[in-house]
């Protein structure tokens, strides 16, 4: 219950809360820490996030053939090439000879009735795989082969009407495999009377057809010389070196050109890539730890990271990773240089030379410097013992202390408030009181004044 200058005039609402404002300065302080805390943990959080990052593509980076680039071209579009990390340069001529296909026959046409009782499948090594459709359907049989996942698909084919004007239909049966592997035979009868040669190959019926004979995929290199060598393959992909692989779609006879050249291009720009990603971390590290210092009369306001041993020693570890010399080598010879301000930059010119000179000394060196980052990348981001990681956990730890104190002093501060509204309660009603009794005290002796007539 308000009694706001009800008796004393006084404002007390005002006067409890700038009494309150005082009380509550602790609290503020600390609810102030909270945000600046909080604001720390999410730059903490993000920068821990990228050095993640960092440690995937540094270990890419780290590979062998990381830098591996090459381009791939070929004098036919029906011979297509290409070009992965192992590969090196090389050039020959094609001849392809045959592309794979896939095994395709269809059956006789028959009526609706023709297509029960039991099946067997042969696939090209001899596996037989007994197939039982439900009913005597078309359909029926289709769906059972379907159904066996034996590496052949059948679809229903209209084939007119019979004599009667019946419909008749027809399976046409498709090997899910090119090549020769995915030839197979559709017998009537089980496995038993396969194997006693008394069964019937749907494909030897009268009317049946065998559309396409499964056949691999065969090319020919150094066609008409003493070196001359067939390969062959179940796909239209062959491999014709470390690495290089052709896709043919098309009989040629004559030989088609196909070479692989490094790129050195993309070389560099793999390299300048990862290295800019470095200078933008590093970049990213200075501005968040960089105080501003305010003219005389101002305020001077601290980077997120300003003051932070953690934080700070990262930067001397990716700084260090980054410049010092590999097996006496500085990575400043292919074009990795930290300047004195500490900034990373990429000469592409001065590595794209190193890189002609010597590929593998660059590729190397490119190597040995990725993993120093991984190392350094995964030391203070690990998920478990990472000393970032550590950081932002302690981080948390303390704003977790900090709101339990805001906590407790909301409590206190609720207790103050209801101390300091029922004293000035009591004091207007004391107040009040004290009224009444001066009223009642003048009315008495205004009544013991002697009347003047008297």
């Amino acid at each position: 219950m308000k009694l706001d200058g009800l008796v004393s005039g006084l404002k007390t609402e005002e006067l409890i809360n700038a009494l309150m404002d005082v009380s509550a300065i602790p609290k503020k302080l600390i609810t102030t820490k909270i945000t600046d805390r909080n604001a720390i943990i999410t730059n903490l959080q993000s920068l821990n996030k990228s050095l993640q990052d960092l440690v995937a593509k540094a270990k890419t980076a780290s590979a062998p053939t990381s830098l591996a680039a090459f381009t791939a071209t070929s004098s036919h579009e029906s011979v297509k090439v290409t070009a992965g990390p192992q590969a090196s340069a090389f050039s020959t001529g094609v001849v392809v000879d045959a592309v794979a296909t896939a095994h395709s026959t269809v059956t006789a046409a028959a009526g609706a009735n023709a297509w029960g009782g039991t099946f067997t499948l042969v696939d090209a090594e001899g596996k037989q795989t007994e197939i039982t459709p439900s009913g005597t359907g078309a359909q029926d049989l289709a769906k059972a082969i379907n159904a066996a996942n034996a590496g052949v698909s059948a679809t229903v084919v209209p084939a007119g009407t019979d004599a009667d004007g019946k419909p008749l239909s027809r399976l046409q049966l498709t090997s899910a495999q090119t090549g020769e592997v995915g030839r197979f035979a559709l017998h009537r009868g089980d496995g038993d009377a396969v194997d006693a040669g008394t069964s019937v190959d749907v494909a030897a019926e009268p009317g049946a057809a065998q559309l396409a004979l499964g056949a691999d995929a065969r090319i020919r290199l150094f066609a008409g010389t003493s070196a001359e060598q067939t390969l062959t393959s179940a796909t239209n992909t062959i491999r014709i070196g470390q690495d290089i692989d052709v896709t043919v779609s098309k009989v040629s006879a004559d030989p088609v050109t196909v070479s692989v050249a490094l790129d050195a291009k993309a070389q560099s720009t793999t390299a300048e890539a990862f290295v800019k990603e470095i200078a933008a971390l590093l970049t990213r590290i200075d501005n968040g730890s960089r105080a501003t210092v305010a003219e005389a009369g101002g305020t001077t306001t601290l980077g997120v990271f300003t003051g932070d041993s953690t934080v700070r020693n990262l930067r001397t570890a990716l700084a260090g990773a980054v410049q010092h010399p590999v097996d006496g080598v500085s990575p400043s010879s292919i074009g990795i240089t930290l300047d004195e301000k500490g900034v990373l930059t990429f000469d592409a010119e001065k590595f794209s030379t190193a890189l002609a000179d010597d590929p593998q000394a660059v590729q190397g060196l490119f190597s040995a410097v990725s993993a120093r980052l991984e190392d350094v990348a995964d030391q203070y981001s690990d998920k478990y013992e990472g000393l970032l990681t550590q950081r932002i956990t302690g981080q948390e730890s303390e704003v977790k202390t900090l709101k339990t104190q805001v906590e407790r002093w909301d409590v206190r501060l609720e207790q103050r408030r209801a101390i300091l509204e029922r004293t000035y309660s009591q004091l207007e009603v004391q107040l009040s009181k004290l009224q009444s009794q001066s009223s009642w005290l003048s009315s008495q002796l205004a009544g013991l004044t002697p009347d003047s007539s008297s």
